[in-house]
């Protein structure tokens, strides 16, 4: 993510892949305050160690990983999970359809 493209009045919001995010870039644009808050619900490492700089910063949210923890996204990932068994065991095929990588 290139976190030089942002204007200063754009706050980041993120539950992508902790190592999507370039943290140290992170924190030093929410130190300038080139971006003006962050709410993050994955880091790299999770947990983060207690004296990361993110954990120092008051213009940051971090919430540990529950993001998806929804009776609708969590039905959506049992179905997800259904569909690549059928797909693979039952159906002979040799790619999930709801393969990441």
């Amino acid at each position: 993510m290139k976190l030089k493209s942002c204007k200063s009045i754009k706050p980041v919001f993120t539950q992508l892949l902790g190592q999507i995010v370039d943290q140290d870039a992170l924190v030093r644009a929410l130190r300038l305050k080139t971006i003006r808050a962050a709410a993050l619900d994955v880091t790299y490492p999770e947990p983060l160690p207690r004296d990361h700089p993110l954990l120092s910063l008051d213009n940051i949210i971090i919430t540990p990983h529950y993001g998806s923890a929804t009776v609708e996204t969590r039905r959506k990932m049992c179905q997800c999970m259904v569909d690549n068994l059928k797909a693979v065991l039952i159906d002979g095929k040799d790619r999930m359809p709801n393969q990441v990588n």
